[in-house]
């Protein structure tokens, strides 16, 4: 996703301000991690019912949800639905890849979304809600383009069309205002937008 600066909003300095602490696991959201975790980020749609697929997962140490791949610095919920910002609405997953490897993650991710859709997920539409994988690091990336490289094969035979999902490396997460954050804890009964193709995701 490319915004220029001249149209997207100016941002703030200061992060947005959060508790710190997970409401579900109690675990901290903010680095440094425990040694040996490990951190990729996911966009998949709304952040609401993504963030809660992942820290339901074993082996996921903790998550937050958040801001990603644009260009406003510690931008808004109102100003990333505006799509100026540039960014896609993120979960920050921090897991140990001794308990869950990053291909089960991948497998989760893909299976629980639709890739194909560009700047939508289903009736949630906007840049936003794109479909993105923010990587640490080069091996991670290329286990990213591996699967996104399988699935696409996987949807093609299912007669899906061609994947959108992005895949950059991650230059800074931009913490979610405190009232997201774990928001289907608070709110169980709470809008959560995730629905897959159908089709497994062959890797994981």
């Amino acid at each position: 996703m490319t915004t220029s600066p001249l149209y997207a909003p100016e941002g703030r300095d200061t992060p947005l301000p959060i508790s710190g602490t997970h409401l579900v696991n109690g675990h901290a959201m903010h680095p440094p991690w425990p040694e040996g975790l490990e951190e990729i980020v996911l966009g998949l749609g709304c952040f609401w019912g993504a963030e809660r697929l992942f820290w339901e997962l074993p082996g996921v140490h903790v998550t937050a949800v958040g801001y990603a791949g644009g260009v406003t610095p510690n931008p808004t919920y109102e100003e990333t639905c505006s799509g100026r910002t540039g960014h896609a609405e993120v979960v920050r997953v921090v897991f140990d890849p001794r308990v869950v490897d990053l291909e089960t993650l991948l497998r989760v991710f893909w299976e629980a979304h639709d890739p194909t859709q560009g700047n939508r997920q289903g009736n949630d539409i906007g840049p936003q809600y794109r479909s993105i994988i923010l990587t640490s690091d080069d091996a991670q990336r290329e286990v990213a383009e591996q699967s996104r490289a399988a699935y696409g094969e996987a949807l093609a035979r299912a007669g899906q069309g061609p994947v959108t999902t992005e895949i950059e490396p991650l230059e800074v997460f931009y913490y979610a205002e405190e009232y997201h954050q774990q928001y289907l804890a608070k709110h169980p009964n709470g809008y959560c937008g995730l629905k897959g193709t159908g089709v497994s995701c062959p890797i994981g």
